[in-house]
């Protein structure tokens, strides 16, 4: 018996085919194999064609199948794991109207900030655990005022993971945690956030069928079984936004426990089971994969938008002729704190760390006598984990404070002095396990089609690769150049 993963991010989409009964991996591919292109109309917009992301994973897939070599029937059931807060709008034929506009897009934050204001700051985070800043419902609000022809033909509302799904099963449908994440549900009623609505003009109609995170929630329709060459029996059993499957593909789901990633933007992600919130909206609240009303599991998110992206632009500008572990090392020759440079990560659009503001990504200290390449390389790892540090003080400072942080060994994970850096500023151990979303989407789904009977039963593989303890020696020179960039920060800001 096998399961399949899809994550659909914004830079590619990866299929991994696991075993079920022993939860080892059998094959994974992603595509595009160069990163899937982002359209900006205008600065601070970002948008992706959804059907671009089906095109993909039908690569992506094919590619999985013909190295697998397995009997179709045999893959019992699929999990999406997806970039959040994206929306995707369809008609009643279930046709795309727009291209979906995307997790970094900052063009709905003014939206959100007016309805912060007038519904009232702490009604909105009593009832919502968030300002509506510039997530999803925010998004819809924009294409309300500024495309009222193409809203007038909405039939449904999804996230990028349900409308997956949909192609999937042709069922339109969503989950309580997708919708926090749009910030279109309201924990204190349990129910839809009716008040954000209200004060947006739009009906609860929109919203499709909500379905648990882990169920079987349809099975592959005939079309879309031949065209991926699947079998109709194959369940769709498990959906999350990117960060709540990280975390879940980690085995992180209970208070206390922390999990990260740091792919094109970076993300720590806390668990509690009380209600926490930042009075400013700079970490956000949703609800976890296994949230329920009577046991609740919320997931304090800090994102930073610019990370790797920023590492990925360093190479093609300064760097193309090095591999990323060519990058490490000649940043290793530079001592901690660059030789004085500080560089803000910050060139991907809006940071909710700021409270929406969209600095842009500036570089300090520069000094053209003594800086070279790998001080450049240096100060951009630094500074993405400054801007964790950063971060990470707000998400102590409401009761999540991080001594153990667990990621999968990838992307930014990989390079010893992203890791070292970040154990030495937080004073957390960092741990690495052998996971990644795909992975940890294929095992939701055999907890959601009840092929798992726990959640340990799932995770009952997942290996610790690599353990990574602060250096008492480095903290000076760690607090030091954190301060230094800190103070950067604080003039950008103002």
């Amino acid at each position: 018996m096998h399961l399949l993963g899809l994550d659909i991010g914004s830079s590619s989409v990866k299929v991994s085919l696991v075993e079920a009964n022993s939860g080892n991996l059998v094959a994974s591919s992603f595509y595009p194999k160069q990163e899937m292109k982002i359209t900006a109309h205008k600065a601070g917009w970002a948008e992706q064609a959804p059907e671009l992301w089906w095109e993909n994973l039908k690569l992506a897939l094919a590619e999985v199948l013909s190295t697998a070599n397995i009997d179709k029937e045999s893959i019992e059931s699929i999990g999406i794991s997806y970039q959040m807060h994206g929306l995707v709008m369809v008609d009643k034929n279930q046709e795309v109207l727009r291209p979906s506009i995307i997790w970094c897009d900052s063009r709905a934050a003014v939206y959100g900030d007016k309805a912060f204001e007038e519904i009232g700051g702490q009604r909105c985070l009593t009832n919502l655990l968030n300002s509506p800043g510039n997530f999803t419902a925010s998004k819809l609000k924009w294409v309300k005022e500024n495309e009222p022809e193409t809203f007038a033909k909405v039939d449904k509302i999804m996230l990028p993971g349900d409308f997956i799904a949909m192609k999937l099963t042709g069922e339109a449908q969503t989950t309580i945690s997708g919708l926090s994440e749009g910030i279109m549900w309201n924990f204190k009623e349990n129910d839809l956030a009716t008040m954000l609505f209200d004060n947006y003009g739009f009906s609860s109609d929109i919203i499709p069928e909500i379905v648990p995170t882990f169920a079987t929630s349809g099975q592959l329709s005939a079309k879309t079984a031949a065209e991926l060459g699947l079998s109709t029996k194959t369940k769709v059993s498990y959906r999350a936004g990117d960060q709540p499957n990280n975390a879940l593909s980690l085995n992180v789901l209970n208070p206390g426990e922390i999990a990260t990633t740091a792919g094109t933007s970076g993300v720590v992600y806390g668990v509690s089971n009380e209600i926490k919130y930042d009075p400013q909206s700079r970490v956000n609240t949703f609800a976890h994969v296994n949230h329920t009303q009577e046991d609740p599991r919320l997931g304090v998110l800090l994102c930073i938008n610019g990370t790797g992206i920023l590492n990925a632009w360093l190479k093609r500008m300064v760097a193309e002729d090095l591999s990323y572990e060519a990058m490490n090392d000649l940043a290793s020759k530079v001592a901690i704190g660059s030789d004085g440079i500080s560089i803000l990560p910050f060139g991907n659009g809006a940071e909710r760390v700021l409270q929406n503001k969209n600095i842009g990504s500036l570089f300090s200290g520069i000094n053209f006598n003594i800086h070279g390449k790998g001080h450049l390389l240096r100060a951009a790892q630094e500074g993405i984990v400054f801007s964790f540090k950063y971060g990470m003080d707000i998400m102590k400072n409401i009761g999540i404070d991080a001594s153990v942080i667990k990621a999968g060994k990838a992307n930014m994970f990989l390079s010893p002095i992203f890791r070292e850096t970040l154990a030495g500023i937080s004073g957390a151990t960092i741990e690495l396990y052998n996971t990644d979303g795909s992975v940890g989407a294929a095992r939701g789904a055999g907890v959601g089609s009840g092929y798992y009977k726990s959640f340990n039963e799932a995770f009952s593989n997942l290996k610790k690769l690599d353990v990574i303890e602060p250096n008492t020696q480095n903290i000076a020179a760690y607090q030091e150049a954190y301060e230094n960039w800190k103070a950067e920060l604080e003039k950008a800001i103002k």
